[in-house]
């Protein structure tokens, strides 16, 4: 654990994120915010349940998450301090945790539902990723990954913008179902086109 902490501490991303703070909500939020509804029978999210947003960034969407899942919870994380700070300041009634998904485990089988928007190719360690994703996870919870783009179009963005995110990726769709299997996770939807990538698995029962 000392080791990947003091990677984790290393890992340029986290700067890189951190100088994007002042300036990621010129992404115009309320967009966001309209392809998200425009997905809600896929997204299937339930009054009651407890979500894990993973890498909220300055939570662009976690206040549209909280009113989905209301009376329920969201816990939003992200391994950016920065951006976190500023997620906190829009008096969002959800619970902000500074948290690096790959080398710390949220709560032990906790969330209905865990959502990485925007977030997984970012992972530096993608198997330990969802290794902490599926421990979080209630039985038969469902992990979501979600991009508001074909994985081709993601991945082509990532390099041409180079620095700490040159290299960061979605995996070809001939690897998910092996990473999944090995976090205890099966896949139960895929869907890779130009507009729209979204991924939905549910935690295996132990």
């Amino acid at each position: 654990m000392k080791t990947e902490q003091a990677f984790s501490a290393r890992d340029p991303r986290i700067a890189f994120f951190d100088r994007q703070a002042d300036t990621w909500d010129a992404e115009q939020p309320q967009a966001l915010i309209a392809r998200l509804e425009s997905l809600r029978r896929l997204l299937a999210l339930r009054p009651g349940e407890r979500l894990l947003e993973v890498g909220c960034g300055t939570g662009n969407i976690t206040r549209w998450l909280q009113r989905q899942v209301s009376p329920g919870r969201v816990t939003a994380i992200d391994f950016s301090p920065r951006m976190l700070e500023k997620a906190r300041r829009k008096g969002i009634d959800a619970e902000f945790v500074h948290l690096d998904i790959c080398c710390e485990s949220p709560e032990r089988e906790v969330y209905d539902i865990i959502l990485c928007f925007h977030s997984f190719p970012h992972f530096r360690d993608q198997r330990a990723a969802l290794r902490n994703l599926a421990y979080a996870l209630r039985p038969r919870g469902r992990m979501v990954v979600v991009h508001l783009a074909g994985s081709a179009q993601i991945n082509a963005f990532h390099a041409g913008l180079g620095g700490a995110v040159a290299d960061d990726r979605l995996p070809p769709p001939g690897q998910w179902d092996e990473l999944l299997q090995q976090a205890g996770l099966c896949r139960d939807l895929f869907i890779d086109q130009d507009e729209l990538f979204f991924l939905r698995a549910v935690r295996r029962t132990r």
